[in-house]
């Protein structure tokens, strides 16, 4: 399958929200690894970090498309179609 959501995705002009998740910043949780929004910049947990921000970020604003916000990976994920876009 492939992703048919790219076109919302303008990762060379994202600036990241914050250096972590953003959420788990503000409330003093850990989180596992990071994602970031490629149509906002915001950054959240991935969904092995106990409060899941970036699924939450995704469902609240229905921005399709995130990448691994870890040093030294390079992939993208859409929500919707459930794939690596």
């Amino acid at each position: 399958m492939t992703c048919a959501h790219l076109d919302q995705a303008t990762d060379a002009d994202i600036v990241p929200s914050a250096d972590g998740c953003e959420d788990c910043l503000r409330t003093g949780d850990s989180w596992v690894h990071l994602r970031l929004c490629l149509t906002c910049g915001h950054v959240g947990c991935c969904d092995s970090s106990k409060n899941r921000h970036a699924t939450a970020h995704h469902r609240s604003s229905t921005h399709p498309v995130v990448a691994s916000f870890e040093p030294g990976e390079d992939w993208r994920w859409c929500y919707v179609d459930e794939t690596v876009a």
